[in-house]
């Protein structure tokens, strides 16, 4: 125990030693107070009404910092930022899944859990097939946006970067991607419903399964009313939750790639294998929630940390998010992201209709 505190608590990615350095504390009383700033222009009448999350602002503003004033301090704070875009995430990610619990699955029957499977399982396929095949994107520029369109928007691309080890402008332009497309969705969707033929419910169910953000979802929901708001989220909540055994997935997917292409050292392979301890520790959270062990009062407030740390780490990312590396990605991701936006509003549409006659629920 001695050493663990001594050497820094490594399996957690925590070193001890680093508290005392000033570049830790200097870099995260940097992203604290741009994540502030950030909390406080997302409740603006304009940011609610755009539905721009403290998320969204956050990462725009690091991004604003980090291509002007930050070049001069980065070198005393780098430390911090980097401690934010790492361990925060990890721990934004945990807490994430005070959101959600297992009864939700009851909320919106087997087919709404079916429609989840397909839609994620199609979109994230179809991303990396058109990524890689039709626009030449580069492996985890393709991941993190699949991983944003298939799942939860931004905190899906968040929780993607340390089990890819993506670079930073890699995740910023997913994040973007996640941005217009889902606010796109969240306007469209609305106009649509009196054209789709489908209940409230089953609108709920549609608008859910394939709306990038759960700000969307809330927001598209609520336009069409209370009980369409209602199922959404928590057909929402139900995707969000598949969150971590799509990252343990995509770790052992990735672990068994990397083994064939460094076949020749055995010790390599075995090294490869990693678990996203972070993805285990969402469903020791939704568990916890699941079965009421910490009062009402006190999970909103984790909620409400939760969010803080999120925007925290999207300060971080933005920081080190250059805008030169942005425009070098081209409109590639953008037609990439069209297409899966497509996908999922059309697509999306006939898999919800074929599921939910499947099981005799269309106009329930």
């Amino acid at each position: 125990m001695l050493s663990a505190i001594k050497n820094g608590f490594q399996p957690l990615g925590i070193n001890t030693k680093q508290y005392g350095d000033t570049r830790w504390w200097l870099g995260m009383l940097l992203v604290v107070i741009l994540a502030g700033a950030s909390v406080a222009l997302s409740k603006l009448q304009i940011m609610q009404t755009a539905q721009f999350s403290s998320l969204t602002i956050g990462i725009v503003l690091g991004i604003i910092v980090g291509n002007s004033v930050f070049s001069r301090i980065a070198t005393r704070t780098d430390v911090g930022v980097d401690y934010a875009k790492s361990i925060l995430l990890k721990a934004g990610i945990i807490l994430f899944g005070f959101r959600v619990t297992f009864a939700q699955v009851g909320g919106v029957g087997w087919h709404g859990l079916l429609t989840d499977v397909v839609m994620l399982l199609g979109t994230f396929i179809l991303a990396v097939q058109l990524g890689k095949r039709v626009f030449k994107l580069d492996e985890q520029t393709t991941i993190l946006i699949g991983a944003g369109s298939s799942i939860c928007g931004a905190a899906a691309v968040m929780a993607t970067e340390p089990v890819i080890k993506a670079q930073a402008h890699k995740v910023s332009v997913a994040v973007a991607t996640v941005v217009v497309f889902g606010t796109l969705s969240m306007f469209a969707y609305p106009i649509m419903f009196e054209f789709m033929g489908l209940s409230e419910h089953a609108y709920g169910i549609f608008v859910g399964s394939t709306i990038h953000e759960v700000a969307q979802v809330v927001a598209a929901g609520t336009a069409v009313s209370a009980s369409a708001a209602d199922t959404a989220v928590i057909e929402k909540m139900l995707r969000v939750m598949m969150l971590a055994p799509f990252l343990v997935g995509l770790s052992f997917w990735q672990s068994k790639k990397h083994a064939k292409t460094n076949n020749k050292h055995s010790s390599e392979q075995k090294a490869g294998i990693t678990i996203p301890w972070f993805a285990v520790l969402f469903i020791v959270a939704s568990g916890v929630h699941s079965f009421s062990v910490i009062p009402q009062g006190a999970t909103n407030y984790i909620v409400w940390f939760d969010n803080i740390l999120l925007t925290i780490a999207m300060v971080a990312l933005g920081l080190r998010t250059q805008v030169g590396a942005i425009r070098q990605a081209g409109i590639q991701p953008l037609l990439l992201a069209g297409c899966l936006f497509l996908f999922l509003t059309l697509g999306g549409y006939a898999i919800n209709i074929g599921i939910a006659q499947l099981f005799g629920v269309l106009n329930h």
